[in-house]
């Protein structure tokens, strides 16, 4: 590493509020690529932006800062975007994000959807192709995208030759969890290499995530998150899952389940009134809302289909999303007590008006606490919502190859 890339120790920088002490330069072993990393980040969060405001940002010094920006130019990744006047001397120059410079491509694969996006590098979805299908194999899953690229590139959505990977999020246990109507052929899904399957496709890198943490990571980069240092995120699918974000990093746990809280054991009242042990998200999920109005004599399988209901399905809704509250009511509150985070974000499938109810609910119980719990963070429907898992996944390969990570600052060969 250069003089000039090494961080100014004496000089405390002020950081954003949104990435706490997680957006500064470094001056270890890798801090080049880091420092590089950290920059262009700073830029997509607070661009346009002029170079003298970057090193307050990040900690850098002026000549790494024109080192790195100039790099950056260089590759394309960010422009020019006119000049600040007002100063003396020669007017600065405001860099931004140049939307072209990169592009990924997200697959969100579940057991009732998939859904293909294509991504710019500020975040911007160009193309989005989904298919509401129920347990659609991997051989179903692989024409799909074939096609759905096909499409993307016939009808120029992006620059094939900047897409620099593909994303899939995907439930950890896709063919293992057994659910309503699921065949038993669905297994195959955990006895196959995902990455193998999808690679040749594009002969572009494949990054493997888990859907909800894919959807965390989505909303930590291109979401509330830039505003939001440490939250809660909880994907409400076909199934439920959760991530964390603490100090601007996404946090995994021991086993990458770190926000999981589908798996919960919680008893469930059956139609005759008997009690049942269940798990939490076959309470809380699309699934668990769908056999809910079906129960009822309403026929839906699909987002698309609540979104159309009647006033009599409606009132249903309701009688779910107050379950669901009853249900998430202690598990938010236990995350919330033992995490402090700022917010606590949902996403997902289910449509934007019952996920507004939901958090309403929630805020609405949790405000009744205020006297006896001194914080809790507030319910929140995410940025990132219907299309949340397949726009975290497109963002993986952005995270791998751009924007900061701490792990990459802690390998050691």
């Amino acid at each position: 590493m250069s003089a000039d890339e090494r961080v100014d120790i004496a000089y405390k920088a002020p950081k954003p509020a949104n990435y706490g002490e997680g957006l500064s330069g470094t001056n270890l072993e890798r801090a080049g690529d880091h420092n590089q990393r950290v920059t262009l980040q700073a830029i997509r969060a607070n661009g346009p932006i002029t170079r003298a405001d970057l090193a307050q940002i990040t900690g850098l010094t002026a000549p790494a800062i024109a080192n790195i920006t100039k790099r950056l130019l260089d590759d394309n990744l960010i422009l020019k975007a006119g000049r600040l006047l007002g100063g003396r001397g020669q007017p600065a120059t405001k860099l931004v994000v140049n939307p072209d410079g990169a592009f990924s491509i997200g697959l969100n694969i579940d057991r009732d959807h998939i859904a293909v996006v294509a991504l710019d590098f500020q975040g911007k979805v160009r193309a989005r192709v989904s298919k509401e299908v129920h347990f659609a194999m991997p051989d179903d899953v692989v024409a799909f995208f074939k096609a759905a690229t096909s499409q993307m590139e016939a009808s120029h959505a992006i620059n094939f030759e900047r897409l620099i990977g593909i994303g899939i999020g995907m439930p950890d246990d896709l063919g293992r969890v057994r659910l309503p109507n699921r065949p038993e052929a669905y297994e195959l899904w955990s006895q196959i290499n995902i990455a193998e399957l999808f690679e040749p496709i594009l002969n572009v890198p494949v990054c493997l995530e888990n859907d909800a943490t894919a959807a965390a990571i989505g909303e930590m980069q291109f979401g509330h998150g830039l505003q939001t240092a440490s939250f809660i995120y909880t994907l409400i699918s076909a199934g439920l899952g959760g991530g964390l974000v603490i100090n601007g990093h996404y946090f995994r746990g021991a086993d990458g389940r770190s926000g999981e809280i589908g798996f919960l054991p919680i008893t469930r009242t059956l139609p005759d009134g008997d009690k049942a042990p269940a798990s939490l998200q076959d309470a809380v999920s699309l699934y668990a809302l769908y056999g809910h109005l079906n129960a009822a004599g309403f026929a839906v399988s699909t987002p698309a289909d609540l979104e159309n209901l009647t006033a009599a399905g409606l009132e249903k809704v309701d009688e779910w999303i107050e379950a669901a509250v009853q249900h998430l009511h202690d598990p938010f509150l236990t995350l919330s007590c033992a995490i402090n985070p700022e917010a606590h974000y949902v996403g997902g499938r289910v449509p934007a008006a019952f996920i507004e109810k939901l958090c309403t609910r929630l805020n609405e119980n949790y405000a009744k606490l205020s006297d006896r719990v001194p914080k809790i963070a507030p319910v929140t429907r995410a940025a990132l919502a219907a299309d949340a898992a397949a726009m975290g996944a497109a963002i993986l390969p952005f995270n791998e190859r751009f924007l900061p990570i701490r792990e990459a600052l802690m390998k050691t060969a």
